[in-house]
């Protein structure tokens, strides 16, 4: 039992545990609090979107829909695993579920089936929504993996709480499957909560958050310098973004599932932030989220591209 995090607090959290994070425009005060009670909260809950696409998914948990208005989440944990705080407060994601559950996940204790829906679980419980079909087909990539594991610890760590406080939808409320599919790793593994309190259960026995670990770097070939596309060499302006998407994506900070767009929408931007954070010294070239990189980080993305490709 533990009052819930502030705003402030939630992000600093989440930040610190090596989350790569967004903030939706007015997601601090995004809530249904005025539909009844908010805390006192006992764990997080993990879900799938049944959804494709960042810019999709985000928009639909940031407002629901006709019959259930948002927030659907706190957070969406997005393929590339980057977290979107749309809400914080009392969100629809939980909806009723298993009392017996929920005096488990107090005293962390194993669960028992779910075989009621009779105790508001949107009062209770953070909720992550992650981008997923949902289909036991689509993938989930290691990132996305790594980011369900690490928010949910972020959250754990700021409350004292240990793993056994993070459950899946399909281990609350009877009917519910998520969150399933295959892990994109080459083992083969389907997605379990098990998998996942397992990550957040080593992650919390770390004195201080980490930040993710670094891949061991193949050995250096000869390089061939960057080809940059038509109208996109560095110092010149393109007509529209696909050829910055392309780039982005060949060097993996934007998921090749985003369908490319002439306009720097919020997928485009977040990319780019996600480049800038991991090489800060070209962010100095243009704003945080601004999609004009420069010459420097047009040289890098392409180079990077290379190293990937090799």
């Amino acid at each position: 039992m533990a009052t819930p995090l502030t705003p402030t607090k939630l992000l600093a959290a989440l930040r610190a545990e090596g989350v790569t994070v967004v903030e939706v425009d007015g997601w601090r005060t995004h809530n249904r609090n005025h539909k009844g009670a908010w805390g006192p909260v006992h764990g997080v809950m993990i879900h799938h979107t049944v959804t494709t696409g960042t810019d999709a998914s985000v928009r639909l948990c940031r407002d629901g829909h006709s019959s259930l208005p948002g927030p659907l989440c706190h957070g969406v944990i997005d393929k590339s695993g980057t977290v979107h705080l749309v809400g914080s407060g009392r969100a629809n994601h939980a909806g009723l579920g298993d009392d017996d559950v929920l005096r488990a996940v107090i005293g962390e204790k194993p669960l028992p089936a779910d075989g009621e829906a009779n105790t508001d679980g949107n009062a209770r419980f953070y909720g992550f929504e992650c981008v997923n079909l949902g289909d036991g087909e689509d993938p989930w990539p290691a990132e996305q993996v790594e980011a369900i594991a690490r928010a949910a610890a972020a959250i754990c760590r700021a409350h004292g709480w240990g793993a056994a406080s993070v459950i899946g939808h399909s281990e609350w409320q009877p009917g519910k499957v998520d969150p399933r599919g295959p892990v994109g790793t080459r083992d083969g593994a389907a997605l379990t909560m098990t998998r996942i309190r397992a990550r957040v259960s080593k992650l919390l026995k770390v004195d201080e958050p980490t930040t993710p670990s670094t891949p061991t770097k193949p050995e250096p070939k000869p390089y061939a310098p960057p080809k940059f596309p038509a109208g996109l060499a560095p110092g010149r302006r393109s007509p529209s973004a696909r050829g910055l998407q392309r780039a982005l994506k060949a060097a993996g900070y934007m998921s090749k599932v985003v369908p490319e767009a002439d306009n720097y929408g919020p997928a485009t931007q977040a990319a780019v932030a996600r480049f800038h954070q991991a090489h800060p010294a070209y962010r100095a070239v243009g704003k945080h989220y601004d999609p004009a990189i420069g010459p420097r980080g047009w040289a890098a993305l392409h180079t990077i591209a290379y190293d990937r490709k090799k």
